[in-house]
C-alpha cells in the first residue's frame, strides 16, 4: 500500500465502477476522498460507506459535468468539505460513452454531450483545481484502450484520445511547480459500461484469450495503478499514458 496520510483527493464518477474502486483505495492508502457523483445519489452514499466501513474517510460532491455551470455546485461542496485543507489529487473519471456514436450514427447533439463531459468538464475542473492544489499535486487522467486499438464508436475513442493529448499539456505546463499529470488506460474491464462481461461468459473467454494475462480487468486493477501516480512513488513519472490492461492484444495466443 502506498501512504497518502493527511492528503486530499477529488474523484470523478466516484459512485460506481472504476471511480468507486479508486476512491476506495485512495482513502484506503489514507487520502480523504471527495466522492464525486452525477445524479446516483445512492451509490455515491454506498461508495462513501464502503470507505468509512473500512476506516477511511468520505464526503460527496454532486454536479452534471454536462454542465458546465454546475462546476460552481462541485466546488462549492468540495471547498467545504476540504475545509481550507488543499486538493493534493485529482483524479478526472467520469465518463459517458454512446454506442451510437459510430462514423454512421453520430449526431451532433450527442457528440456535444460525450465531449462536454469526457473533454471539456476534465479541461475545467482541472482549471478549478489548480489554485487549490499545492506544490507536488497530482492530476491522474483515466483515458482508455480505444486510443491505440479500433472500435466503431469513434466519437468515444475520439474524447478518449483528446484527455490523453491534455494530459501531456499540463504534465508540461504545471511541472514547475512539481505537478505530476498522467494517464491510466484502462483495457477491456469488467464495469457497467462493459455489462457484457459479466453477461456472457462466452464474451468474457473471447476477452480472457486476447490477453496475456488470462482474464479481463477488475476495478481494482485500474485503481492500483492509479494510487502509484498519485503517491509519493510516481514522483518522478509525468506526462505517460500507462496501458493497465493485462496485455491485450500482444499478438497470436501463445502456444
Amino acid at each position: 500500500m502506498t501512504d497518502l496520510t493527511g492528503r486530499t483527493a477529488l474523484v470523478t464518477g466516484a459512485s460506481r465502477g472504476i471511480g468507486r474502486a479508486i476512491a476506495k483505495r485512495l482513502a484506503a492508502d489514507g487520502a480523504h476522498v471527495a466522492v464525486h457523483y452525477g445524479t446516483n445519489e445512492e451509490a455515491a452514499a454506498q461508495t462513501m460507506a464502503a470507505i468509512e466501513e473500512a476506516g477511511g474517510q468520505a464526503f460527496a460532491v454532486r454536479a452534471d459535468l454536462a454542465e458546465t455551470s454546475e462546476l460552481d455546485t462541485l466546488f462549492a461542496g468540495l471547498e467545504e468539505g476540504l475545509a481550507g485543507r488543499p486538493l493534493d489529487i485529482l483524479v478526472n473519471n467520469a465518463a459517458v460513452i454512446d454506442y451510437s456514436g459510430t462514423i454512421e450514427g453520430a449526431t451532433p447533439d450527442g457528440f456535444d454531450r460525450l465531449f462536454a463531459v469526457n473533454v471539456r468538464a476534465p479541461l475545467f475542473l482541472v482549471q478549478r483545481a489548480l489554485p487549490l492544489m499545492p506544490a507536488g499535486g497530482r492530476i491522474v487522467n483515466v483515458s482508455s484502450g480505444v486510443t491505440w486499438f479500433a472500435t466503431p464508436d469513434v466519437v468515444y475513442s475520439m474524447s478518449k484520445g483528446a484527455l490523453n493529448v491534455l494530459t501531456r499539456s499540463l504534465a508540461q505546463t504545471q511541472g514547475r511547480r512539481g505537478i505530476t499529470v498522467n494517464t491510466v488506460s484502462p483495457g477491456i474491464t469488467e464495469t457497467d459500461m462493459n455489462s457484457w462481461l459479466s453477461q456472457s461468459p462466452e464474451a468474457a473467454r473471447g476477452v480472457a484469450n486476447m490477453v496475456a494475462l488470462g482474464r479481463h480487468g477488475q476495478p481494482a486493477d485500474i485503481a492500483d495503478a492509479v494510487a502509484f501516480f498519485a503517491s509519493d512513488d510516481g514522483r518522478w513519472v509525468t506526462g505517460q499514458t500507462l496501458e493497465v490492461n493485462g496485455g491485450l492484444l500482444l499478438g497470436p495466443p501463445a502456444a
